[in-house]
This record gives structure tokens, C-alpha cells and sequence, in this order.
């Protein structure tokens, strides 16, 4: 079996190019570096500096591989900062994806798995399944949604096989802890190894159930034996929503370190995301996710020897109207 996982340099698709390696697969890895680290690629896959956008690049390589599955997992994953560059979301997120459907239809892919989010029910009743109408309030989950439906649309019409997941909050080693836009476990470890204070935006006490990078990334690698998976949908992660406030405290044990938290401005977001996942544990067999604390725990350990790393701001903001004051920076004109 031969895979492409796009974004395999980054968080989850890193771990999820672990375990195709494990199952015998031979894996390409397709990868920007733009959020992701070459040495998080394991050894033993082939490794592609280049983007989802290059259709050139991307045609070349099915017709070079021959792939049978597509793990696409390729994305910017900023959802609040989506609102201010919707060009390059829909650019990197929905177009990319495009590319590569389009030469999976091409090349006969025997199934194309799709990471795409929570973020497409919005705020939706709670807890979120399958079976709630999508609603996506900001163009990150709007990309992602249009995703799933060209997927489906491909099916239909080109008989490509997919299959959906809809992961939430993940966190783990190998997460991009110097990201000031996303992943906010990450983001408070390098805060609290950088010496400064915890941010959250608002009172803390909107709510995410966070899911260690294992009982994630394991089932999307394994899913495509699973024929009674194709051409579905499924929600994935962790059961247990926990406030920002309380994950502030969990965290700031891992590191023996006092609880200090700068709250900010509350920003444009839904206040309370977790999901249902007894579909997803019936399909792919799960039993059980790691807790919080092991699993905070075990990323702690990982971050103190990778150490701090700087957070960039990102310069291609496009409309910086209601940007929170601290992802504004100075040479950005505000429209």
C-alpha cells in the first residue's frame, strides 16, 4: 500500500505518517514546513517539500507514486484568526484540497481521508453529532464543510471512496507550541517556559473537550482497512469538555508552576464545543482516551526538551478590522 499524507510534517498528520508506517505502508509525505518541522517526518517515509496549492506538483506526484489512499490532514487550523485572512484559508484550505481530489479522481484513489473539524457544526446544540445540520460561523469551518461536501459530490459522480473525520481540540507532542493563533495547550506551555502569564480571551469558561494526539491519530491510520467506514462521517476525540480556566490549572501543574492567567478581550467564537463520538467508537473499535492529566503530562515532557519557541506573528493579514489588539502588530494596515 502506497499513502500520501499531506501536512505530515506538522502535528497530527506527523503521528498519523508514524502509524501507516507501522502498518506497512510506504508513505510519501507532502509538506510546506510552513507550520510543521522536517524532523518530525519519520525516516523511513519520503519526504516532499511543497504545498496542496501547486496542482503541478500534486499531479506529478500521483502520477509518480501511484498512490492508493490520501490522508490529507494539510491545513492552516487558525480558526478565530480565519475571519481577518479568508483568502489565504480558502486559498490554502479549500483550494489545496480541490487539487488533490481532483487527481484522486484521476488516478483511481482506493479511499481519501479527510481531517476536517468540529468547527463545521458552529454553535450548534450540544453535544454535537453526526446528525446536527452544519452551521460553520467563520471561514475556517466554512472551508472545511465545503470540503466534505465536494467529497461527497466526487462520490457520487467519480465513485471516489472517503472517509470523514471531524477531530476537536487535539493536543500532544510534536503541536507547534510557537503558534500565537491556535492550539491553545501548546500555546500555554510556551508561555509558562517563556516566563509569562497564561492569556485567555473572555472569562475562561467557555468549554473544549481536548484529545491527546493517540486517540486520534491511530484510528484516522488504521480507518481505510475498514471498508463499513467508507463514504461516512465521524466525529473523534475526547468525551470530557473542561474550561479554559481549568485546563490553565492542569497545565500549570505539569510544570510545577503557579497558575498565572492574563485575561483578554473576549473575541468572536463559540463558547462551548465538544462532541458525541459513540459512532466513531462502534466503527473503529475505541475503547477509552487517555485522561487530561496523562496526557498533559506526557506532552509537558516533550515540550520541556524541545524548550520554548519563539511566537510569530503572522504578516499577511487582510483585513485587520477587529483583530484582537494582541495579534496586531504595527507594519499590518488596518482596513
Amino acid at each position: 500500500m502506497v499513502s500520501l499524507v499531506t501536512g505530515g510534517a506538522g502535528f497530527i498528520g506527523s503521528h498519523v505518517t508514524r502509524h501507516c508506517l507501522n502498518l506497512d505502508h510506504e508513505v510519501v509525505v507532502l509538506d510546506d514546513l510552513s507550520g510543521g518541522y522536517r524532523d518530525q517526518v519519520p525516516g523511513q517515509a519520503i519526504f516532499i517539500k511543497g504545498s496542496v496549492t501547486d496542482a503541478n506538483l500534486v499531479n506529478d506526484l500521483f502520477a509518480k507514486f501511484e498512490f492508493d489512499y490520501v490522508y490529507h490532514l494539510a491545513a492552516y487550523a487558525a480558526e478565530g484568526l480565519s475571519h481577518f485572512i479568508r483568502r489565504f484559508n480558502y486559498q490554502n484550505n479549500l483550494v489545496g484540497s480541490i487539487n488533490l481530489i481532483n487527481a484522486a479522481v484521476l488516478h483511481d484513489v482506493k479511499c481519501f481521508v479527510f481531517t476536517s473539524s468540529i468547527a463545521v457544526y458552529g454553535a450548534a446544540q450540544l453535544p454535537m453529532s453526526e446528525n446536527t445540520v452544519p452551521q460553520p460561523e467563520d471561514p475556517y469551518g466554512i472551508s472545511k464543510y465545503a470540503i466534505e461536501l465536494d467529497l461527497r459530490a466526487a462520490h457520487e459522480m467519480f465513485g471516489l471512496n472517503y472517509i470523514i473525520f471531524r477531530p476537536h481540540n487535539v493536543y500532544g507532542e510534536n503541536q507547534n507550541i510557537g503558534d500565537r493563533y491556535r492550539n491553545v495547550v501548546g500555546i500555554f506551555m510556551n508561555q509558562i517556559m517563556c516566563g509569562e502569564p497564561l492569556t485567555i480571551f473572555g472569562d475562561g469558561t467557555q468549554t473544549r473537550a481536548f484529545s491527546y494526539i493517540d486517540d486520534v491519530a491511530l484510528p484516522i491510520a488504521r480507518s481505510v482497512n475498514n471498508r463499513a467506514a467508507y463514504n461516512d462521517v465521524y466525529n473523534i476525540g475526547a468525551d470530557q469538555p473542561y474550561t479554559l480556566n481549568k485546563l490553565a490549572e492542569v497545565v500549570s501543574a505539569a510544570y510545577a508552576a503557579p497558575k498565572k492567567i492574563r485575561y483578554l478581550p473576549a473575541r468572536n467564537e463559540v463558547s462551548h464545543a465538544y462532541s458525541t463520538h459513540e459512532k466513531a467508537r462502534l466503527i473503529f473499535d475505541i475503547n477509552g482516551s487517555v485522561a487530561l492529566e496523562d496526557g498533559i503530562g506526557r506532552m509537558a515532557a516533550w515540550a520541556k526538551k524541545v524548550g520554548a519557541r519563539k511566537s510569530k506573528y503572522f504578516e499577511k493579514i487582510e483585513v485587520a478590522r477587529n483583530l484582537p489588539a494582541n495579534w496586531l502588530i504595527e507594519q499590518q494596515p488596518v482596513t
